[in-house]
């Protein structure tokens, strides 16, 4: 089988050599295209491949149909709204994720964005400490979780919702479940999002959720972008002047953001949660393998577009 890896943003040369070594050490072809600036290049390339293994790179109806021989998509890493699913299931091709290869990279970005929140952006002056503050948690899956045992070590009381994960499971992680997302936002000082953007959750983090958070609260987030209702949480923070807003994923509002809330906001220049050695190593090991596995044995388990 020919599979090609497509990847504007390159995986680590270590994370390229893993891949070869699953791929031909199954007996299937590896072909790269790194680094590629025009989508007629990865037209070109799909052509006549039976596999197909991305990152970021978007995998369009366009892409689909060029690709005449493709049967299996995988997105190395847990979000997969850069592939038209439902195009691709119409079309038999199988869509997967690598969910869980970079939760702890993004639970541990979600620290470093609090501590430098807490601590006002190290701009000097006396800042706070999240020993005993609550934090909660909004979806609680591979990175709530991570995040919820990071923040043990941190002394904070943790709270969780998650609508499709049951309150035993969560209670026996150590993490007191609230019976929704309100009593999330009311009672926690800090609440980090790890929702997906799907049609339910985008524009969902709007003002009257967040207008229900404690005086001095903090809102993180390292999910996506489309969740939040940009407007409206600008407009509440400016009447709001004690609520802070750190995000791994650029608003559209971006510069009005950071001029209007200085001092109480700060994105990251590009999304950053997966962006280490290990994750990036994990995940695209991860893909080859069950891609390999989907090959050999016709395992879907990974499968988001059944």
């Amino acid at each position: 089988m020919k599979i090609l890896v497509a990847t504007e943003k390159p995986f680590a040369s270590k994370a390229v050599e893993g891949i070869k070594a699953e791929i031909e050490g199954a007996g299937n072809q590896l072909i790269l295209l790194e680094k590629y600036t025009e989508k007629a290049q990865l037209l070109e390339a799909v052509g006549n491949i039976d596999a197909l293994i991305v990152r970021s790179d978007k995998v369009t109806p366009e892409v689909l149909d060029a690709a005449k021989e493709l049967k299996i998509v995988v997105r190395a890493g847990a979000g997969y709204d850069n592939i038209d699913t439902a195009y691709a299931k119409e079309k038999g091709v199988v869509v997967e994720n690598t969910p869980g290869q970079n939760s702890n990279a993004v639970a541990e970005l979600v620290f470093g964005l609090l501590v430098y929140a807490v601590r006002n952006f190290y701009n000097g002056k006396s800042g706070s400490e999240l020993m005993g503050k609550k934090l909660g948690i909004l979806a609680f899956g591979n990175v709530g979780r991570n995040v919820a045992r990071i923040a043990k070590g941190f002394g904070m009381e943790i709270y969780a919702y998650d609508a499709f994960c049951p309150k035993e499971a969560i209670e026996a992680a150590g993490v007191h479940a609230v019976a929704n997302q309100e009593e999330l936002f009311t009672t926690c000082d800090v609440v980090s999002l790890h929702i997906p953007a799907t049609p339910e959750t985008k524009q969902s983090i709007n003002a009257a959720l967040v207008s229900k958070m404690k005086k001095n609260a903090i809102l993180v987030n390292t999910a996506r972008k489309e969740v939040i209702n940009e407007e409206e949480l600008l407009a509440l923070m400016q009447e709001r002047t004690d609520l802070k807003f750190v995000t791994d994923i650029k608003p559209d509002m971006d510069a009005e953001f950071a001029e209007k809330l200085e001092g109480r906001y700060f994105s990251t220049p590009k999304k950053m949660g997966a962006q280490t050695a290990e994750a990036n190593i994990n995940a695209g090991i991860a893909a080859a393998k069950q891609i390999n596995a989907f090959f050999k044995d016709g395992c879907t388990k990974f499968q988001v577009n059944k």
